[in-house]
């Protein structure tokens, strides 16, 4: 695949993933896929994984994923995310807020075989659990213990 296609093979994943297609990985992703940078709960390896990750933010934070840059090279993409939501639903231990959600991510994908092989990503955690209601924001004071 040329480094374009590879570019658009990434934006059809994030475009499958906002609309709900998790069944279209099955096209876009190797089924041995290593994911470098993991969710913080348990998912199984590889594509299967990948789909359950996928469904459980889908129900609890549906959204978008806008490209704000993509820059190839071989067979990587990296693309440069900014990722929409509300918190809807559940994840795992933190309970529904009701809160919109706004991130950042950097992703690099390793294209073999005209699907994505390898991913690692840097994402604004931070900011997601400041979001989340999980931490405080920076320069909040806590409750005093006195």
């Amino acid at each position: 695949m040329s480094i374009e296609e590879n570019k658009r093979l990434v934006r059809r994943f994030y475009q499958e993933i906002d609309n709900g297609n998790v069944d279209a990985l099955d096209e876009l992703v190797a089924e041995d896929y290593l994911d470098h940078s993991p969710p913080p709960f348990p998912a199984a390896p590889g594509l299967e994984g990948l789909k359950q990750t996928f469904r459980l933010f889908w129900k609890a934070t549906p959204g978008t994923h806008e490209v704000q840059d993509q820059v190839a090279e071989g067979d990587k993409v990296v693309t440069r995310l900014l990722c929409r939501g509300v918190h809807e639903g559940d994840l795992p231990g933190i309970p529904a807020t009701g809160n919109q959600l706004e991130i950042t991510a950097t992703v690099i994908h390793r294209v073999e075989n005209g699907k994505l092989a390898e991913k690692w990503s840097d994402k604004d955690l931070l900011s997601f659990l400041q979001q989340l209601d999980v931490v405080p924001p920076l320069g909040t004071n806590p409750p005093d213990e006195r």
